[in-house]
This record gives structure tokens, C-alpha cells and sequence, in this order.
């Protein structure tokens, strides 16, 4: 018999590709409820479906697939006591990040007069985003400063530094961190008053990680005495009702979209397709999205890199539309257009 799955239907790309092997119910992420979801085998999700014991509880779920880097939205230990496997889809929107990352340094730089050569990049957190956000931060002739806890642990402290050492010396710090409260490493809040009292250089603070990594209320703290530049942010404490004020002294503010250009979005239905092709024998385990339009081209050689990051992907239109409409934040990700990612050209 053909599975039954549940899936998202604000997930892009996905519409079409499970029909023809699963019985398959395209639902928006609020009506994803106990009652909805009690007879599917399967679920594919967004950040927006809290997989806990509220919803499961009691339905015949045996595979959760979410077409995220992030899963703090799944209670895994639920999940494991109740025999339910989960995948998200690590790395999916990497290079996303690292073109959103490289145009808000480039606004930065353009106004306020600097120059992003020789300035000094901290970014904490390592993985599959934030090393697709060094090498595009290397090709701005930026130094980067690594903090990771859990890949130095693993790999040895070579290529890392402390968090004290990125608050001393960096003049941009940059968070791709997931959102852990338990662990040798928890995030949550880990830009707290403490940090922003060790800052030294008065940077840049930017957002791209989680909400509730930075401490909001100790960001705007920080802006007021003066100990950060200002701030960008793209993920948000209480999502989706953020918070005015903080928007309002924001450098850029945008609605959690950073990760959501047209490749990142397909790559994360790819990954979320083929894991449940995998786990149902469904014979489609190769699967692939190819309606995309061309790429941005960014000449990596041309002196005019942060000109053409912003050509590529301009940053302040999706800040405006959020600051001109707060109450949508939601339908903004939503019905987020297409922008596709970067083609480097490096001669």
C-alpha cells in the first residue's frame, strides 16, 4: 500500500513530486493539527510545525522529513522514545546565507564609508553554513576569526578561537549557529550581557542563525551605550510577532529568508524527498528539482565584489517590505520571490 504523507504546501518545489508513489495531502502549517495529521505515515514539515506530543501523540507517524538546516522545531527525544526517525536537510541553504551575509556586509561597508578588505569576520558557529560564509567572506578580502566549540572539541583547536578572543578582536560577528538550551554548548542566549560587555571593537552584530541565540533585549542594551556599530538581524525571539522596537533600530531587518534563496529551497525539498523515498522504498531516491532560471554571475577577480554581491541580491528591499509591514511576517516568507544564488567566477 502507498504511504500516506502530509506535507506542507507553502514548501516550494514540492507540489507533484510524492503523488504518484504516496497518497499525499498538501496542508499550510496551521492546519497541521492532531486531528489532521493522526492517519499519515509521514510528515513534511517547516520550522513552523512544532513536532511534539501535541501533534503526534496518538497518530501512526512513523517518519518526520523537515526541509530545514534547523530541527529545534522537532522534540526528538519524543520521537526516539516513540520510534518516529526524523531528517532535516543539513547544508540545503548554505550558499543562501553566505550571499545574504555578503550582501548586508556590503550595504555596511557602502554606508558607512568602509572598506571591507582587511576588516576582521568572527563567526560563531562553523558548519555547513558558516563555512559557505568564510569562503565568500575570504573572497571579500576579509580575516575570518572561527568559533566552534563541538568542531574544535572534535578536530582540535587549530583553526578555532574563543568567544572571548572574537569579542576582542572582530569587527563584524556574524552567528549560523543552531538553537541548543541543553548540551556541553548551549546557544540559547549566548549573545547575553556578558557578551556584549566583552565586545572591544564596537561591531556589527548580525543574525542569521536562529532567534534566541541573540538576547534581544541585551542587543538593543548594547546599541544605546554604544558597544556595537548596530545590528542586522534575521531570525527572531517569537517569531512571528517580533518585536517593533527592535526592528525600528535595526541596520536591516529581515523576515527569516536569509536561507530562502530558489536553490536553498530546492535543495531542502531534494534532501526531504529523497529521505522519504529512502525510508518508504518508494523507487525515487534520486529525485531532483531542475525549473530554476540562471544564476547571478559575481566575477570574484573584479574589485567591484561588494557592488556586484548587491546587484546579485539586493538586501534593503527585503528589509523595506518587513519595515513597511511588520504584521506580515509570515506571508512575507511565505510568498518569498525567487532569488537564485551566486555562480562564482574565479580566474
Amino acid at each position: 500500500m502507498k504511504p500516506t504523507i502530509i506535507i506542507d504546501k507553502n514548501i516550494p518545489f514540492i507540489k507533484g513530486a510524492l503523488d504518484s508513489v504516496a497518497d499525499v495531502t498538501y496542508l499550510s502549517a496551521s492546519e497541521m493539527t492532531s486531528e489532521s495529521i493522526k492517519n499519515a505515515d509521514a510528515l513534511i514539515v517547516r520550522t513552523r510545525t512544532q513536532c511534539n506530543a501535541g501533534l503526534l501523540h496518538g497518530s501512526k507517524v512513523k517518519f518526520i522529513a523537515t526541509a530545514t538546516i534547523g530541527f529545534d522545531h522537532i522534540d526528538t527525544k519524543y520521537c526516539k522514545n516513540h520510534g518516529i526517525v526524523w531528517k532535516n536537510a543539513p547544508g540545503c541553504n548554505a550558499e543562501s546565507v553566505a550571499q545574504y551575509i555578503g550582501s548586508a556586509l556590503s550595504y555596511w561597508a557602502k554606508d558607512t564609508g568602509r572598506s571591507l578588505s582587511g576588516l576582521t569576520l568572527g563567526i560563531v558557529g562553523v558548519g555547513h553554513v558558516g563555512s559557505a560564509v568564510k569562503r565568500m567572506a575570504e573572497r571579500l578580502g576579509v580575516v575570518v576569526l572561527q568559533n566552534d566549540p563541538p568542531r574544535a572539541e572534535q578536530e582540535g583547536e587549530g583553526f578555532f578561537v574563543s568567544l572571548e578572543d572574537i569579542c576582542a578582536q572582530a569587527d563584524v560577528i556574524t552567528f549560523h549557529t543552531p538553537l541548543t538550551v541543553i548540551g556541553d554548548y548551549p546557544t540559547f542566549y549566548l549573545a547575553n550581557s556578558n557578551f556584549f560587555n566583552a565586545l572591544r571593537q564596537k561591531p556589527l552584530i548580525i543574525n542569521a542563525a536562529r532567534g534566541g541565540v541573540v538576547e534581544e533585549s541585551h542587543l538593543l542594551e548594547a546599541l544605546a551605550a554604544g558597544r556595537i556599530d548596530n545590528y542586522i538581524l534575521d531570525c527572531w525571539e517569537n517569531e512571528p510577532q517580533i518585536n517593533r522596537n527592535v526592528l525600528e533600530h535595526s541596520l536591516i531587518s529581515t523576515p527569516h529568508i536569509a536561507g530562502y534563496s530558489a536553490d536553498g529551497k530546492a535543495n531542502a525539498t531534494i534532501q526531504s524527498v529523497r529521505s522519504v523515498s529512502k525510508f518508504f522504498h518508494l523507487g525515487i531516491d534520486n529525485y531532483s528539482v531542475t525549473a530554476l532560471s540562471a544564476k547571478a554571475v559575481c566575477n570574484a577577480t573584479e574589485l567591484s565584489l561588494p557592488k556586484q554581491l548587491l546587484s546579485s541580491y539586493d538586501i534593503m528591499t527585503d528589509s523595506s517590505r518587513l519595515r513597511s509591514s511588520i504584521d506580515t511576517f509570515e506571508q512575507q516568507r511565505s510568498e518569498y520571490p525567487i532569488r537564485r544564488e551566486i555562480e562564482w567566477v574565479i580566474e
